[in-house]
């Protein structure tokens, strides 16, 4: 466990007050001691669910005599997003700050025609001063990605927040559910004339380096009209989000 962030409080030394709370400080009684409706605190399985265990299986599926449906829970303080409140203001955050993502595409050549195919793929969302949530990119004809885009233009867009400092930071691996991961679906198409311009500034801000990226590889700007949106960003299901928030 790494502490994000704590709370503290005085305790009395000795007496009466002082048994009750100990007494209280409990796994199964802290909860109702601690949590409030719209509070600070969120359920989350503590590491005794999750350790391997040999005779019983692992994960918190493995039951332990006396256990109920569930394992026993403990509260962690929630981690608050870099960007917006909320779900949708933790995408617009991933969107902005992820300075890469994965693509995959369905494939439109050779053996593996038809099959889905994956390409990690700079991007950016606008130049620094202008965050849009839509992702531009700068690619050339002569990625296999590309020409599968060219074909069948449906593609999933997945921003990892491993890319940030969070989980870095609080030694979160990056398939942890507390280190997010943003997945946009929908239609890849090239960025029209009239949005080159605003399309140049956003990825060489971003990535000045792609200024000197060979010309003979025919290289154009690709955007995509999101569709879809999923995030995962805890412990749960993966979250769908309107395109309009």
């Amino acid at each position: 466990y790494v502490v994000v962030s704590s709370v503290s409080w005085p305790l009395p030394e000795a007496g009466a007050a002082a048994d009750e709370l100990h007494s209280s400080s409990t796994e199964e009684a802290l909860p109702a001691l601690l949590e409030e409706a719209g509070g600070l605190w969120k359920q989350s399985y503590p590491a005794s669910a999750y350790r391997e265990d040999a005779a019983l299986g692992s994960g918190p599926a493995a039951r332990r005599p006396g256990q109920g449906a569930a394992p026993s829970r403990m509260f962690s303080y929630r981690r608050e997003g870099g960007g917006a409140p909320g779900r949708a203001g933790t995408a617009r955050f991933l969107a902005r700050h992820n300075t890469w993502g994965f693509v995959a595409t369905r494939a439109a050549r050779g053996k593996i025609q038809g099959m889905p195919y994956g390409n990690c793929l700079l991007l950016s969302d606008g130049p620094v001063n202008n965050s849009t949530g839509i992702p531009f990119f700068y690619v050339t004809p002569k990625d296999n990605t590309v020409t599968d885009l060219l074909k069948y233009p449906m593609a999933s867009l997945t921003l990892p927040e491993a890319d940030g400092n969070f989980c870095r930071k609080n030694v979160i691996d990056p398939e942890d559910p507390r280190c997010a991961r943003l997945t946009l679906t929908g239609q890849m198409v090239t960025v029209p004339p009239e949005e080159v311009e605003f399309a140049k500034q956003a990825m060489f801000s971003r990535h000045p380096v792609v200024r000197k990226w060979p010309r003979s590889y025919e290289w154009f700007f690709m955007k995509m009209n999101i569709e879809h949106i999923w995030l995962q960003s805890w412990y749960g299901e993966v979250s769908p989000i309107a395109v309009e928030e």
